[in-house]
């Protein structure tokens, strides 16, 4: 099945972004959503995209992953999601699980420096939102338990895992080990000034015996009908205390959920996609489309890593399947995008070598209200751009700024102060915007829009020129700016909650 369980490929991946200018945009009358996540997920498992191999000094890792933070920019991204959890070990100084070793290259060892603090920081800076990836119980991308640190879990613990295809993962049967995983998780969500929890698609490995939790079941299943239904439940239950636990440490913090893109096929579920792929209800034991209609998740990104009319799974199908279940609900709908597969000359079937079949997505998106954006996988397929297929799709869709959604259940909170346009001055063929905050707290970021005859939208992203880091006060230059221009500056939070527009600085 499709996903990132079939792209780890531990490449070591060179961080240098490229400069070249993206594309002029023409204008197609097309009103660009305001708000739209756009983002990308930064792997370390096995040294996929940062740090780009273990054992790089401290100011090596800083400077590549500072890089990433200016591919972020360079394409348009507001918001990245960076795996701190990968092997149940940690990129922070953890009480609960060892340093991790894609750092290092040795589990355990303490890398010199707090990575966690440094990526947290680095990323606000820049004014984009900052998702710590988890994966939830894969322990080791080996098999034997001896190799892990002396003081693992897994050591101290061995009841706790299982083996299954030469990795090792928690037994998520076992209410201590999922009460575990959370502690260690919602540690760094305290602990560190994270926007987001998010959980990549690796629950349960297979719906077979070979991962063979029977004593589990045997201790824990009681009253449910058969092996697959408990695993399911206890699945559940680490979705549905992970959102109560999020809310109670952090209510600021979104949770959200990456899974595989089917749900279930039609011929198995009435209720599921036209599709004939993989199905993760069955085949991880995860209920994706539950957890929606639960109300379980901020929102969800299923990974929909198939080209428009692809059998068995058809993107354009899998969009409005995904649209219908999301809608009418508060969970949010982000699409994976797979980068990966764009120019892989691995990838035989023409759409993938097709620089606009990206680009054709998020076109198909847009007949689709319900999806709020897209995360694309991965960093360094980002970055590489094989067939110019990223800078295809940021050409044709990200030719305006966008603010991150706001979650729904925040969105009624107390918004942040009116800012003030300082001055907007023409200085060289070119217009510097200096804008103030005027409330208690700094925002995150100032949007700025502009206007040619004072009639502006703050609704219509065409008005929207830049997004730019907060603070007490920022400073912006316009290259298109010209006498005549009106500038207005909103402030906006961390949650991605706005203030009433300042009043408009007139350029003369």
């Amino acid at each position: 099945m499709p996903s990132r369980r079939t792209v780890l490929k531990g490449l070591a991946l060179a961080v240098a972004a490229s400069a070249v200018p993206l594309p002029a945009f023409a204008d197609t009358g097309y009103i660009p959503p305001l708000r739209q996540m756009r983002g990308m997920w930064i792997a370390s498992v096995v040294n996929i995209n940062w740090p780009s191999k273990p054992g790089l000094s401290v100011e090596e890792q800083k400077a590549e992953y500072l890089a990433w933070l200016d591919l972020a920019i360079q394409r348009k991204l507001n918001s990245v999601f960076v795996q701190i959890r990968p092997t149940a070990d940690a990129f922070w100084p953890s009480s609960f699980e060892p340093w991790s070793q894609w750092l290092t290259g040795t589990q355990g060892q303490d890398p010199g420096y707090d990575p966690l603090a440094f990526l947290v920081e680095e990323t606000h800076k820049r004014g984009l939102t900052f998702h710590a990836w988890f994966n939830p119980y894969r322990v080791s991308m080996q098999s034997d338990p001896a190799k892990l640190h002396p003081s693992h879990p897994g050591r101290q613990h061995p009841d706790w895992i299982l083996p299954f295809g030469g990795k090792l993962y928690y037994n998520p049967g076992m209410p201590e080990v999922r009460k575990f995983c959370q502690d260690a998780m919602l540690d760094a969500i305290t602990r560190y000034d994270i926007d987001g929890l998010h959980f990549d698609d690796y629950f349960y490995p297979t719906n077979t015996t070979a991962f063979d939790d029977s004593a589990a079941f045997a201790k824990y299943g009681a009253g449910f009908p058969d092996l697959a239904t408990w695993r399911r439940n206890n699945v559940d239950l680490m979705v549905s205390e992970m959102q109560q636990r999020v809310r109670q440490a952090k209510p600021e913090v979104s949770w959200g959920i990456s899974p595989s893109g089917i749900w279930r096929n039609k011929s198995s579920d009435p209720l599921g996609s036209d599709t004939a792929g993989g199905q993760s209800y069955d085949n991880l034991h995860a209920d994706t489309r539950g957890w929606v209609k639960k109300g379980w998740l901020d929102y969800i990104a299923p990974q929909i890593y198939w080209y428009i009319g692809q059998p068995p799974a058809d993107y354009s199908k899998l969009i409005p399947w995904w649209s219908d279940v999301a809608d009418g609900t508060n969970t949010l709908l982000w699409i994976g995008q797979a980068a990966y597969k764009a120019g892989d000359p691995a990838q035989t079937a023409p759409q993938w070598q097709d620089p606009a079949e990206l680009s054709k997505h998020l076109t198909l998106n847009r007949d689709h209200p319900q999806v709020s954006g897209d995360i694309w996988f991965s960093a360094g397929d980002v970055r590489d751009d094989r067939i110019g297929s990223i800078t295809t799709a940021v050409k044709d869709h990200y030719q305006h700024p966008a603010l991150p959604p706001v979650l729904p259940r925040l969105a009624g909170g107390e918004p942040p102060s009116r800012p003030v346009v300082a001055y907007a001055l023409r200085r060289a063929n070119r217009v510097e915007v200096r804008t103030v905050a005027t409330g208690r707290d700094e925002p995150f970021q100032f949007a700025i829009f502009r206007s040619s005859d004072g009639n502006v939208s703050f609704d219509d992203a065409r008005n929207l020129v830049a997004v730019v880091p907060g603070g007490r006060q920022a400073r912006w230059t316009d290259p298109d700016g010209k006498r005549g221009d009106r500038y207005y500056t909103v402030a906006v939070d961390r949650v991605g909650r706005t203030s009433r527009p300042s009043h408009g600085f007139r350029v003369v």
